[in-house]
């Protein structure tokens, strides 16, 4: 997989965070992703973390068959979708702890929209080192269900999308975090909160913060311009006693 790298200056070894991007919905887009998330990377770098970008299968260079698909929407299957995206997730991880100049035993995940659903899929499987999880906007199949200019959200399948979370719970145990906005037009509050409730009731450990709105859609907010200023103060505040 490619991936970019960013890192404070100096030898290290640093607390890793490992950002994962989403999943444009046409496979055009999907081969032309490079996502660096410019904003958060440096955030996180100023928090003293070495910070990794890969690219899953499917996208951008790294290429290759699309692994995430989760068929037709009326039979979702969110469970295997998410898996495959963790299994990506966890390769990432695993080469960059071998990397001098990273603390392989303390290692945040952070995703957004699928890269967020993604996450929440690793932390029922971790790698070892993997201290807490941040979700931003995570979920699958969101604008699939149906008109989004009458409805918001119109997932595909949401009561999937529930059960789901709280197969992932079941075997959680790193702390998570899930940030989502009043005006995500994917999972909108709603939705995001019974999924993480259904997180949380199966056994994970996890904190939902619902932010204002953002911009016009607020399902870009992690990497969008001044998105920072909106969700540093908790993300801090959930990474305080990782570090």
């Amino acid at each position: 997989m490619e991936m970019t790298v960013f890192r404070p200056p100096g030898d290290g070894p640093w607390p890793l965070v490992v950002i994962n991007h989403g999943s444009p919905g046409s496979p055009a887009e999907r081969k032309t992703m490079r996502p660096v998330y410019s904003q958060p990377s440096e955030w996180f770098v100023g928090q003293g973390y070495a910070v990794a970008l890969p690219v899953r299968r499917g996208y951008g260079a790294t290429g290759g068959d699309w692994a995430e698909t989760y068929g037709k929407c009326r039979t979702a299957d969110f469970y295997w979708a998410g898996l495959e995206t963790a299994r990506d997730i966890n390769a990432a991880v695993t080469y960059m702890q071998r990397q001098p100049f990273v603390r392989g035993d303390k290692v945040v995940l952070v995703g957004q929209s699928a890269g967020g659903w993604g996450v929440i899929a690793a932390s029922a499987a971790p790698v070892k080192g993997v201290v807490g999880v941040i979700n931003f906007a995570g979920g699958r199949g969101g604008h699939l269900g149906g008109d989004t200019s009458i409805n918001a959200n119109e997932n595909c399948a949401p009561e999937r999308l529930i059960e789901t979370a709280g197969k992932y719970g079941a075997t959680a145990g790193a702390p998570t975090l899930w940030v989502y906005t009043e005006n995500d037009s994917y999972f909108d509050p709603k939705l995001s909160r019974s999924v993480f409730d259904a997180y949380v009731k199966a056994g994970g450990k996890g904190d939902y913060k619902l932010m204002p709105a953002f911009a016009k859609d607020g399902h870009s907010f992690f990497g969008g311009k001044g998105g920072v200023e909106i969700w540093s103060g908790p993300v801090k505040a959930f990474l305080a006693p990782l570090q």
